[in-house]
């Protein structure tokens, strides 16, 4: 696992449980850190000797490939920020391991037209690199996460079982979250990575339709208010750049693909200054003779998410709106979704409920991979497999599954 940070940290946690695999390498440039998730683990489960710290530089892919040779790693499984993406999917390809991560290859504006046209879109980069990785026999497993990742599996499943015809596979992601200080005064604090966070939402929305093909709007385009489940309630909803829209089309007939998340107005301002101010470029600038990435700065800046935890209220939820047809006929709307309370993920296993709700489903899909429940070669999408086993051991009590139920809502 390159990676220990919030979501690696409680992915190591949460495979602790499981007895599916025989070492787990906690790989971070920081090697305090990975020593950190790993003394963590060994608290919590007396006796555990399956994990192992390791330093690694996760922009070397020769790093990647020396470390995952060194150990034996028949799997590497990438939870660092999505710019190292390519460097650690490299890396692993080269060692003769399968690949996982949770987010893809990032995206470039189109040069002339970016609120219009796509350019390099997400997940370009790896999906040219297919047909290597099928000649291989390898797998390289794209946007495993929660979103994408769950809502992926999600679309597989209410193609398959759910409708025979649909209109729209739309994402949704809102929660009532709120963040306090020591003082118990409400506080900004984003739940995840604030460098990806930028990414995603500054960057021009994708929307796909089936007469159109892939195009692009507008930050915060679109703004709808969807009500969640699990106590949550109404949220304004934006689009917003994601992988969901790049892979549900390759695998899922629709006529439409989108990806809303509820930002919320104090969000979006933020996220707009920092456009306006220059400090969501990535390109290095100099201050007082130093040279330094403005986005980095951002990042540095704000509380570490895999540490605000404790400070946190509230529960979140990722989920899947399809519109269409269902199997028997009639126009169908359901929700399919994951909800996932704070103060549950911190008793259970010391991890924010955003972290955690990300990490769960690269864990399961690790398991099924090492069961032979799920096979494949070459670059695919959670789409390209059966979303049944997924969603049993998912939400089966423990220890059988991982005792995490999802549900299902018609509208």
């Amino acid at each position: 696992m390159i990676g220990s940070g919030g979501v690696g940290d409680a992915a190591a946690r949460i495979a602790a449980e499981r007895a599916f695999f025989e070492a787990w390498v906690v790989a971070d440039r920081d090697l305090d850190r990975a020593e950190r998730t790993v003394a963590a683990v060994v608290r919590r489960h007396p006796g555990e000797t399956r994990f192992v710290a390791a330093q690694v530089d996760a922009a070397s892919a020769d790093a990647v490939t020396a470390l995952a040779r060194e150990h034996g790693a028949t799997h590497v499984f990438n939870a660092v920020d999505p710019k190292f993406n390519m460097p650690v999917f490299h890396g692993a390809k080269a060692a003769g391991a399968d690949y996982l991560d949770m987010a893809m290859s990032l995206s470039q504006r189109h040069p002339e037209e970016p609120y219009e046209k796509v350019g390099v879109m997400l997940g370009d980069e790896q999906f040219a690199e297919a047909a290597e990785w099928e000649a291989d026999g390898r797998l390289a497993l794209l946007g495993i996460g929660v979103e994408p990742g769950l809502s992926d599996v999600f679309a597989r499943y209410a193609a398959d079982h759910l409708f025979s015809e649909i209109d729209e596979l739309g994402t949704r992601d809102g929660a009532n979250l709120v963040v306090h200080d020591p003082d118990g005064n409400e506080i900004f604090a984003p739940s995840f990575s604030m460098w990806t966070t930028i990414e995603e939402c500054l960057n021009p929305p994708v929307v796909w339709e089936k007469d159109r093909g892939w195009f692009t709007t507008a930050p915060f385009s679109e703004p709808e208010v969807f009500d969640f489940p699990g106590g949550i309630g109404p949220v304004e909803c934006v689009n917003v750049e994601h992988e969901e829209v790049l892979l549900m089309p390759r695998w899922i007939d629709a006529r439409r693909v989108t990806f809303k998340y509820g930002l919320g107005d104090e969000f979006i301002t933020i996220l707009k200054v920092l456009r306006t101010l220059g400090l969501d470029r990535t390109e290095p600038i100099t201050v007082k003779g130093v040279q330094v990435s403005p986005r980095d700065v951002v990042a540095a800046a704000l509380p570490d998410p895999a540490t605000i935890g404790p400070q946190m209220t509230g529960k979140t939820c990722a989920g899947l709106f399809v519109t269409g047809t269902g199997k028997a006929g009639r126009p169908r709307r359901t929700y399919l979704h994951h909800v996932v309370d704070n103060a549950e993920t911190m008793e259970g296993y010391g991890a924010q409920c955003v972290v955690w709700q990300t990490a769960i489903n690269p864990v399961v899909a690790l398991e099924l991979l090492a069961a032979g429940t799920w096979k494949g070669a070459g670059v695919l999408g959670p789409e390209a497999f059966d979303a049944v086993p997924f969603l049993d051991l998912l939400a089966a009590a423990k220890p059988d599954g991982y005792g995490s139920p999802w549900g299902l809502e018609e509208r």
